[in-house]
């Protein structure tokens, strides 16, 4: 048999395990042309929570009673493919099924000696892929500059981070534990973080570890601690819009400070992107990722859960914070 996940009813607020359901169906077969994947590693990402609503968003909502979706490096088990053979690892969007057939359209393959498969979920993935973009084509971070980021012991925090680095930033990272700011410091390099689940007042925290103001803010969270961080932001300083993770168990709209006359009055410039914006530019992006990777430039952190039965619990976690850097299932 073959297992699915598939989403059992919308979340209201906080996600639940008994939003998903696991069923079983019969493992499928290749027809001419079609290779059979199994599943080796699953993502889970926090964009995901907004596909959980009926909402019309830049990617459909996941439909109920189907199998939920998402990047997966999986093992091509048997082949009528020309294209592939089997024993070939692939990554692409799949459904969260232990088995699936597929014709190899959006697929490309993966090379598991060049990198830990996990990789390609991760820093050689959407999540690096996404720091990249957003941090090089919007924060356009120059040396000497002061770069703020947040949720930056997650999967695209900490890589932003550590890109701010190596552009010669000075780079502060607000993170929800002090294991995880003294992981900041100890393993990615930045120059200081912030606890905020022990800090009371944002605003003077960033003020006290930015003495020179922010030039470029790299915002995972968005809430109060963006509001923190806008208060010390710079002239012509750039805001990046990646996440709203504070936001995304919100059942009505969020209020807070209104932006505007800071950003009239700053010239800031406030972009949010989704990594799908710049399809063109992947291969170049990887493979200066993977460059940086190989000189020791860069470090990669990831939270491997085991067990396909497992997901539904480690897309929870991430909203509990229990991840250090990308949280991958391996199946």
């Amino acid at each position: 048999m073959n297992k699915v996940l598939t989403l059992a009813k919308r979340p209201v607020g906080k996600p639940a395990l008994s939003d998903f359901n696991f069923i079983d169906e019969t493992k499928p077969s290749p027809a001419e042309g079609e290779m059979l994947l199994e599943a080796a590693y699953v993502s889970v990402d926090p964009y995901m929570r907004g596909r959980m609503n009926d909402a019309k968003s830049y990617v459909p909502p996941f439909e109920l009673n189907k199998p939920m979706e998402g990047a997966i490096v999986a093992k091509v088990a048997e082949s009528k493919n020309p294209d592939f053979a089997a024993g070939d690892y692939v990554l692409g969007s799949l459904k969260w099924k232990q088995f699936q057939v597929s014709d190899g359209a959006g697929l490309r393959k993966v090379d598991a000696a060049l990198a830990p498969l996990s990789a390609y979920l991760g820093i050689l993935g959407m999540t690096g892929l996404t720091a990249y973009m957003g941090l090089s084509l919007i924060g356009k971070p120059q040396a000497g500059e002061t770069l703020v980021v947040s949720g930056a012991a997650g999967a695209v925090g900490s890589v932003a981070g550590q890109i701010g680095k190596i552009k010669g930033c000075r780079v502060v990272g607000i993170a929800g534990s002090d294991e995880k700011v003294a992981q900041l410091t100890s393993k990615f390099g930045f120059d200081a973080g912030i606890n905020y689940k022990t800090t009371d007042d944002m605003a003077a925290a960033i003020a006290e570890k930015c003495p020179e103001g922010v030039d470029v803010y790299f915002d995972n969270v968005a809430g109060e601690i963006a509001d923190g961080v806008h208060q010390n932001m710079n002239r012509f300083g750039r805001i990046i819009n990646c996440g709203a993770i504070a936001n995304y168990n919100d059942t009505s709209a969020p209020t807070g400070p209104r932006v505007e006359s800071m950003l009239i009055k700053k010239s800031v410039r406030m972009q949010g992107f989704i990594v799908f914006n710049y399809e063109d530019k992947y291969p170049e992006a990887i493979q200066q990722l993977a460059r940086w990777l190989k000189q020791g430039s860069l470090e990669s952190s990831e939270t491997v859960v085991a067990g396909f039965e497992n997901i539904p619990q480690a897309f929870l976690d991430l909203f509990a914070g229990r991840n250090n850097g990308k949280m991958v299932v391996k199946v």
